[in-house]
């Protein structure tokens, strides 16, 4: 599984906080506008460690993620953060794709592409 299709045209953002106003107010804001609006031709979100939880808990952030489904945005997480927090069936019921993450975003690092983190 590889991240990105075209390094200059596609962006990864590695979601990784379990803070609530940064995934409102960042992540989502930029990632649904940057793909509405044409910024970005492809992006992907990697949900990983808390924000893995902070999302199966959040009616709010899960209609977020549906927004980007609904826009073409790739949704996945990582497979272990998904199952220490017990989330996994959560997740992949709102359209995200669980998987372990490590391999393909070491891949996507050693290629140079866009990786916004937060």
């Amino acid at each position: 599984m590889t991240l990105s299709t075209n390094t200059t045209d596609s962006l990864t953002i590695l979601w990784t906080t379990g803070d609530r106003e940064v995934a409102l107010k960042m992540l989502f804001m930029y990632a649904i506008n940057g793909k509405s609006k044409g910024w970005w031709q492809h992006m992907r979100i990697i949900i990983w460690g808390p924000s893995a939880k902070l999302l199966s808990e959040d009616d709010d952030l899960q209609l977020h993620v549906r927004k980007a489904v609904d826009l073409g945005i790739q949704m996945d997480a990582c497979k272990a953060c998904a199952d220490l927090y017990g989330v996994s069936e959560k997740l992949e019921e709102l359209g995200v794709t669980v998987s372990y993450m490590g391999q393909p975003l070491t891949a996507l690092i050693r290629e140079g592409g866009h990786l916004l983190t937060l």
